[in-house]
């Protein structure tokens, strides 16, 4: 019996849908997450001189507001990701559990 599910889940083509899309935008917020975070670290590392330099005239630098963008940034991402996720991967695993139910495999519009 649960061989008979786990094969019409992954025949149904919401299922490899899901897959696709959740995998592919997953590795993309993945890579900008990656790309904020090393580019941060390596102004750390090889340009010291940049982030120790005050704003104007006063006595905050530029690493400050840059840590304060990488933390809003890992933030505003996983509100992204949640949203998506919520709204259209969760419409697909509900597709996919009824159609698995049902025995059925149908395309959801």
């Amino acid at each position: 019996m649960e061989d008979d599910i786990v094969q019409r889940v992954k025949a149904d083509p919401n299922y490899q849908k899901l897959v696709k899309s959740r995998s592919s935008y997953g590795w993309l917020l993945t890579w900008a997450v990656m790309i904020v975070y090393y580019g941060f670290t390596l102004l750390n590392a090889f340009d010291k001189e940049f982030m120790a330099s005050k704003i104007g005239t006063g006595v905050m630098s530029w690493g400050v507001p840059l840590g304060l963008f990488v933390i809003l940034f890992t933030i505003a991402v996983t509100g992204i990701y949640v949203r998506r996720a919520n709204s259209e991967f969760d419409a697909l695993t509900d597709a996919i559990q009824r159609n698995a139910a049902s025995g059925k495999e149908k395309v959801r519009a």
